[in-house]
C-alpha cells in the first residue's frame, strides 16, 4: 500500500498511513495550535506510539492554515535508492497524455516585472534590503496527472533533493523536490543549508563551468546571501552553545541551477529547543520572504496576486523527543485531478533586472513540468 505521506532526504525516510483529520490552526494561532499538538501526540501515546511523529507542513503567511497530523501509523526507512530515468518513449507518450489544454501564470511576465522594479524603488529609499517576489503557473491538463509518476521522474532526476507527498483533502496532493533544507536536529545536533543566490546551468560542461564561477564572484549574489546567513545566525545563536558558519558560500547544483549555499552546523544548549520551535523561529527565512521580514512579507501581500498557501512554507517531520527534519516548500506544485498549479520564486536584491528574475521563476518551474512530463516552454 502506499503511504499517505512520504518525506525522503539524505539521512532517510518517513513515510505514514492513517492519517486521520488533518490540524489546520495557522501558526499565528501557535498557543492553541501548540496545544492541538499536544494533544494529538498524547492520544498517540495512549494508542500505544512509543515515539510519535508530528508531520506535515507550515504555510508561507503565519496566518494562513497549517495542515499537520499526527499518523496512526508510520515507518522511518532508509534513503530511497533512486530509480530508472523515464525512458524516452514512455516520456514521450506522457508529454502526448498530459498535453495541455490551458496554462496560465499568475502575475503575468509584465506584472511580474514591474512588482520587480517596485522592489527595486524601496530599496532605493531604504526600506527594504531584500523580497522575494513569484508567481503560480496553473494547468489544465488532458489526463489527470498521476501522483506516484510524478514523484518517481521528481526522485529520479533529483535524487539529493528533500522530496514530500502531502495530502490536502478533496484529492488535492502537494508533491515536490526541495534543494533546500531549512533546519535538522538530531541527538542535540544542529544543521541547516540556506540557499541563495542562483544562476541557471548550461548545457556545455566549460559553459556551465564559467555560470559557477561568476555565480561564485557575484557582489549581487553574496549580498542576498549574507541577508540570509546574518539572519538565521541571529536566531540560532541564542539556543547554541557551538556554531559553526563557513566565513563565505560554496556552490551547490541542482539539474537546473547553480546555487550559493552554506552549511551551518552546531550544538544546543540544553533540552529546551526542539525542531519544531526553531524551525517556526527560523521560517521564513530571507532566502524564502526577504528582510526585513515583516516589510517584506507585507510587500509580497500588497504585490502577489495569489495566496501562497503553503508555497515557500515548509515540510517535514519531528518526534516527541525534538528531532526531525523540515526542508522549505519549493520546486513544487499541487495536483488536482486535471489542474496543477506550480509555484516559483526568485530573490530580489538591488541589481536585480526585472527580465532575468522573470527567466529564474521559469527556470525554477522546469524541475516541476519535466516530472509531469511537460516541456520546459510551457512556463516562458
Amino acid at each position: 500500500m502506499s503511504p499517505d505521506f512520504l518525506f525522503t532526504s539524505g539521512q532517510g525516510t518517513i513515510s505514514a498511513t492513517d492519517l486521520g483529520q488533518p490540524i489546520t490552526t495557522p501558526a499565528c494561532e501557535w498557543p492553541l495550535l501548540a496545544q492541538q499538538i499536544t494533544l494529538a501526540l498524547d492520544a498517540a501515546r495512549v494508542a500505544g506510539q512509543t515515539n510519535p511523529l508530528l508531520i506535515g507542513a507550515f504555510a508561507f503567511d503565519p496566518a494562513e492554515a497549517s495542515c499537520l497530523y499526527v499518523p496512526s501509523r508510520y515507518k522511518r526507512g532508509e534513503k530511497l535508492a533512486p530509480t530508472e530515468p523515464t525512458p524516452a518513449t514512455e516520456v514521450e507518450q506522457t508529454v502526448e497524455a498530459n498535453r495541455v489544454i490551458s496554462v496560465q501564470s499568475t502575475p503575468a511576465s509584465s506584472e511580474f516585472q514591474a512588482s520587480v522594479s517596485a522592489a527595486l524603488d524601496a530599496f532605493a529609499q531604504g526600506k527594504l534590503a531584500k523580497v522575494v517576489l513569484s508567481r503560480k503557473l496553473t494547468l489544465t491538463l488532458h489526463q489527470p496527472a498521476d501522483p506516484k509518476q510524478v514523484m518517481a521522474r521528481l526522485m529520479a532526476q533529483n535524487p539529493h533533493a528533500f522530496h514530500f507527498s502531502l495530502p490536502l483533502g478533496q484529492g488535492r496532493r502537494l508533491l515536490g523536490a526541495s534543494p533546500e533544507l531549512l533546519l535538522r536536529i538530531s541527538g542535540g545536533e544542529v544543521f541547516t543549508h540556506p540557499l541563495a543566490g542562483s544562476a541557471r546551468r548550461a548545457s556545455e560542461p566549460a559553459q556551465d563551468e564559467a555560470v559557477a564561477r561568476d555565480l561564485l564572484a557575484s557582489r549581487k549574489d553574496h549580498h542576498e546571501h549574507k541577508l540570509v546567513i546574518d539572519e538565521i545566525r541571529r536566531v540560532l545563536t541564542p539556543h547554541c552553545r557551538e556554531l559553526a558558519i563557513p566565513s563565505s558560500p560554496s556552490l551547490m547544483s541542482t539539474d537546473t541551477l547553480w546555487h550559493l549555499g552554506t552549511p551551518i552546523a552546531g550544538r544546543l544548549n540544553g533540552g529546551e529547543a526542539s525542531v519544531l520551535s526553531l524551525a517556526c523561529q527560523l521560517h521564513p527565512t530571507p532566502a524564502l520572504c526577504g528582510y526585513p521580514t515583516d516589510l517584506a512579507r507585507q510587500f509580497i501581500r500588497e504585490q502577489e496576486p495569489f495566496r501562497r498557501a503553503l508555497f515557500s512554507g515548509i515540510v517535514g517531520w519531528c518526534d516527541s523527543q525534538g528531532n526531525g527534519e523540515w526542508a522549505v516548500v519549493i520546486r513544487c506544485g499541487v495536483l488536482d485531478g486535471h489542474q496543477v498549479e506550480l509555484f516559483a520564486g526568485a530573490g530580489i536584491v538591488a541589481g536585480s533586472d526585472p527580465a532575468m528574475e522573470w527567466a529564474e521563476t521559469g527556470t525554477k518551474l522546469g524541475t516541476m513540468l519535466k516530472a509531469l512530463g511537460l516541456s520546459p516552454e510551457v512556463a516562458q
